[in-house]
């Protein structure tokens, strides 16, 4: 029985990758430095899978940014801005899409489907010149085999590609980007033909977007491209590999009517009705990637009910043709539990990070081919049984707490408008009000201030001394600036969600259990294994320090129920929704402890309420329910005069904007500056919104500073669009990752183009 990994975490164990970007970025190695640490990271996974007994082990899912990127290199589709004329792409052309460069911005970024990892946008119109420019997947290939490992080289599959695209600047948004296909399949078929002449026996294209609901057009376009694909095809066996969710019956019989494929790849965690599709109806001689072990999370997988599934399975497409596999890539999961010293022995019997997930996976293989190692599977079932009866995971009143939620929909009892009214009686600001949305630079010497002290290093006394030291700097800097509401910048968090599940119950913490997020930005997410409460404040006390320092309103800074659900590792033994509100709840605490200490702005930060969103449709509305539900429930509580402020990342806001109205926050920041203000088409369109809103007017996820009379720019599109008196004038987000020699400028120049902006309004009067 043969055993499959859909694609394996590139950052390495101990993010080597992230830190060599980061040097390559900052001049200080080489592009051969670079490339030395990429080949060590490829080398040791393929090594790994192969010991561990894997068959269908991947290649060209390691990736320097991301794969939508690698794939729009390998296409040639680099837009004009870039300079790029022709040849082999290299880095300074493929990371100046990524991050731009000091005179052109990076291409829009957003969500991965409905996870937290991000990929880069393709820009694409009618006048593209595709060409092949870019030959890693072959390259790989050769590099793995050179080891002695053959890999199935992975593509983002054609049909996939074009639609998770966008028309770029200037061109017609009704523009079928679909109408492409046929320019870019002759490159397809120049890769296919370099990887068979290479000696590739397998290929994987990866077609996800087959879950999302596709209209009868959009599932053609799968037909026709493996048509066109089919003869240059002969002779590979080529596996179609879907995830994150259930296939439509439409969908399910498209992918299995494509010519020229000989295997099918679903996930079976998160699109368990999948399950029903194959068992009613799975072609003969096929072979089906079955992915029962989860690529998302960090529970150990059940191999019990693996096991009796895939028993299930075997009936149906026959013992030869059953491959087990994981339900998507590893790269959402932690890379090595070996790493976590620290973790508490209970807890950790119950995890899987990658690594052993590769185990899990060949241990299913070995045990449907009758070579069950009864050790493995009884330990497993002893961890199963420890999880569900242990209890630390259950808290009768936390349980109680949120069940009784349900009898009210948590409003404020005052509409917006006036909320506003009685705010800007109290806090006086000027029209176009400046402000940020929470961290500033992260230095090294507050690293290891932080890191010092969690070591026992350095006293508490001498580390409240540090904090309180760097928050004076950034509320100097911003009165020097002349920004207008301030935020304290974070000094104390590493990671907000982490931060917040430090001092949160029912959440446990790893050391080493990193996950990209974008580029060689890693985050460290929590484990929520049991029942959510706060136990004492949280953030009060910063919060209260760093009002004290200034007679202008100071946010406090909390992140949103259904952001650290969304970004945590969550627990799988209840609804998500419950764990939503029993978050929901002790933010609640936390925010009325804020208001009671005198601070009058409250920032809660919900960046990932849109990520979260099912890709079902019909799924849509049940999450929003809850999910808006959970941010009302934090600030219902408070006076008309106390500002509730929040935040959301990257993701397209124009679908679901009728509840982030719902949400009845006072004030919204929001990402514009990537995505060419498609955030403010929506208002073209007549979408009211009575609330403040203040759409990004610059990317800090670029080292890029704009200037001025571009942000001027910025704020007039908005103005078009927007009342002047709902409008603030913010970053796109927190600037954490950013050095101070951009910030300082950046944020001087957004508060030129505000005062800019307010004289000539005042003159037009």
């Amino acid at each position: 029985m043969a055993s499959h990994i859909v694609g394996y975490p590139r950052m390495g164990p101990k993010r080597e990758l992230k830190f060599a970007l980061e040097s390559f970025w900052d001049k200080k190695t080489s592009a051969e430095d670079l490339q030395k640490v990429a080949a060590d990271l490829r080398s040791s996974i393929w090594k790994q899978m192969s010991d561990a007994g894997i068959k269908y082990i991947p290649s060209n899912t390691f990736s320097y940014y991301d794969q939508v990127l690698d794939a729009t290199s390998m296409l040639g589709a680099v837009p004009p801005r870039y300079g790029w004329n022709g040849g082999e792409i290299g880095f300074d052309t493929y990371f100046s899409m990524a991050r731009g460069n000091a005179s052109v911005p990076a291409m829009e970024m957003t969500k991965w489907f409905d996870t937290n990892y991000h990929f880069i946008v393709p820009e694409l119109g009618p006048d593209v010149n595709f060409s092949y420019a870019s030959h890693k997947a072959v390259d790989e290939y050769k590099e793995a085999k050179a080891l002695g490992v053959n890999t199935v080289p992975v593509l983002i599959g054609p049909v996939s590609y074009l639609l998770l695209s966008k028309p770029a600047k200037g061109v017609e948004k009704t523009f079928s980007l679909l109408s492409l296909l046929p320019k870019i399949l002759p490159i397809y078929k120049e890769v296919i033909s370099e990887l068979k002449a290479a000696g590739a026996s397998w290929i994987q294209f990866d077609e996800p977007t087959l879950v999302l609901d596709l209209d009868s057009h959009k599932l053609q376009a799968f037909t026709a491209a493996y048509d066109d694909l089919e003869s240059t095809l002969s002779g590979l066996n080529v596996l179609i590999e879907t995830y994150f969710a259930d296939l439509t019956a439409e969908a399910y019989k498209t992918l299995i009517g494509l010519k020229g494929v000989t295997a099918y790849g679903l996930d079976l965690v998160r699109g368990a009705q999948t399950l029903d599709l194959v068992k009613s109806n799975f072609p003969k001689g096929k072979y089906l990637f079955a992915g029962v072990v989860d690529g998302r999370n960090i529970w150990a997988n059940d191999l019990a009910a693996s096991f009796s599934t895939l028993k299930e399975l075997e009936a149906v497409v026959g013992k030869e043709n059953l491959v087990v596999s994981t339900s998507c890539s590893l790269l959402h999961t932690a890379v090595d539990l070996v790493n976590e010293t620290k973790l508490d022995d209970e807890i950790k019997s119950w995890l899987a990070f990658a690594a052993q997930k590769v185990v899990e996976v060949n241990a299913l293989a070995k045990a449907l081919a009758g070579q069950k190692d009864e050790a493995f599977f009884s330990a497993n079932a002893a961890a199963q049984a420890s999880r569900k009866s242990s209890p630390r995971v259950t808290n009768e009143a936390v349980q109680k707490a949120a069940a009784a939620l349900k009898g009210s929909d948590h409003r404020r009892a005052t509409n917006v408008s006036a909320r506003l009214d009685a705010q800007q009686k109290k806090l006086n600001l000027p029209i176009l009000p400046t402000t940020t949305i929470g961290s500033f630079p992260q230095t090294l010497e507050l690293r290891r201030v932080r890191r010092e002290f969690k070591a026992n290093k350095i006293s508490e006394d001498d580390y409240i001394k540090a904090i309180k030291e760097e928050i004076k700097k950034v509320v100097d800097l911003q009165e020097e600036l002349d920004i207008d509401v301030l935020v304290h910048g974070e000094p104390e968090r590493n990671d907000m969600v982490e931060y917040f599940g430090e001092q949160l119950s029912g959440f446990a913490f790893t050391v080493n259990g990193w996950v990209q997020s974008y580029g060689s930005r890693c985050v460290k997410p929590p484990i929520i294994y049991g029942d959510v409460s706060r136990p004492k404040p949280m953030t009060v006390f910063w919060s209260s320090t760093a009002q004290s320092m200034t007679a202008r309103p100071m946010k406090g800074m909390l992140t949103g129920p259904v952001t650290i659900l969304n970004w945590s590792f969550v627990r799988n033994d209840q609804p998500r929704f419950e764990t939503c509100y029993q978050i929901a709840l002790a933010i609640k605490d936390e925010v009325e402890d804020l208001e009671k200490a005198g601070i009058n702005v409250i920032q809660i930060d919900e960046a990932a309420l849109r990520e979260g969103l099912p890709l079902r449709k019909s799924e849509h509305a049940f999450y929003l329910k809850w999910a808006v539900h959970s941010f009302r429930i934090t600030n219902c509580g408070v006076q008309d005069t106390t500002q509730i402020h929040t935040h959301m990342c990257y993701s397209n806001f124009n679908d679901i904007i009728h509840s982030i109205i719902d949400m009845d926050a006072d004030v919204i920041t929001i990402e514009n500056s990537r995505s060419d203000e498609k955030l403010l088409s929506v208002f073209r369109e007549g979408v009211k919104y009575g609330a403040g809103i203040g759409p990004g007017v610059y990317d800090i996820h670029s080292p890029r500073i704009p200037s001025t009379e571009e942000i001027a720019d910025r704020i007039n599109k908005m103005l078009a669009v927007l009342e002047t008196n709902i409008l603030w004038v913010n970053p796109d987000c927190g600037l954490k990752t950013r050095k101070y020699a951009e910030v300082k400028p950046a944020l001087n120049n957004m508060v030129a183009a505000a005062k800019l902006l307010r004289t000539q309004l005042a003159s037009a009067k």
